[in-house]
């Protein structure tokens, strides 16, 4: 059975389809840059570039879930949890504006779930 690299919580789901009935379809990318820039910030799909170094981890609520390259070498042994938080941010992801922030928790993968992880897609 595949371990999937992202999931996504209830409530983060309920904020995607706001921004979703606004902007259409829409994408999310982590950076590993400084302060917000390390948090998923969420784009409308076209509005934001992926580059040619970052990896996709998978799908979330419809969503694909992009991170760069650099950042993924952190995070390859972890499993990412997307998640919702009221406070506003000081990124350009879509759900500022609403008074809240995307999150990413992450734990480390058991030993059982390493074996049968997905492979990230370039």
């Amino acid at each position: 059975m595949t371990v999937e690299r992202v999931s996504i919580t209830d409530r983060a789901k309920a904020v995607i389809d706001r921004l979703r009935e606004r902007h259409g379809d829409l994408i999310f990318h982590q950076s590993g840059g400084c302060c917000d820039g390390s948090a998923p910030m969420c784009f409308a799909k076209g509005d934001f570039l992926i580059g040619s170094r970052d990896v996709c981890l998978g799908e979330i609520h419809g969503c694909n879930f992009y991170m760069a390259s650099d950042q993924f070498e952190f995070y390859k042994n972890m499993h990412i949890t997307l998640d919702v938080s009221e406070g506003r941010g000081s990124s350009f992801s879509l759900e500022i504006p609403l008074g809240l922030r995307f999150m990413a928790i992450s734990r480390l993968f058991t030993d059982d779930e390493l074996g049968n992880v997905r492979p990230v897609e370039a």
